[in-house]
């Protein structure tokens, strides 16, 4: 499964996969491969990604169109 709205909003934002990678701490091969769905998102991941964007884990899942946190 394709995460589209993960390689949009980094995109939106001027990154490079590779500037994601160093966010997270992973080469830029897993994190191109997170983007494609080729290997599973973890729960920390998605967390940092939440957290580093300031949108909901159900926008970066594509669950949602909204990328408003919702509390």
């Amino acid at each position: 499964m394709v995460f589209k709205n993960l390689r949009a909003i980094r995109e939106d934002r001027d990154l490079r996969q590779q500037d994601m990678a160093k966010v997270l701490n992973v080469s830029q091969n897993t994190y191109s491969q997170y983007e494609n769905g080729v290997i599973s998102l973890t729960a920390e991941t998605l967390i940092k990604l939440s957290r580093f964007y300031g949108v909901s884990i159900d926008y970066l899942l594509d669950q949602t169109a909204d990328p408003a946190l919702k509390r």
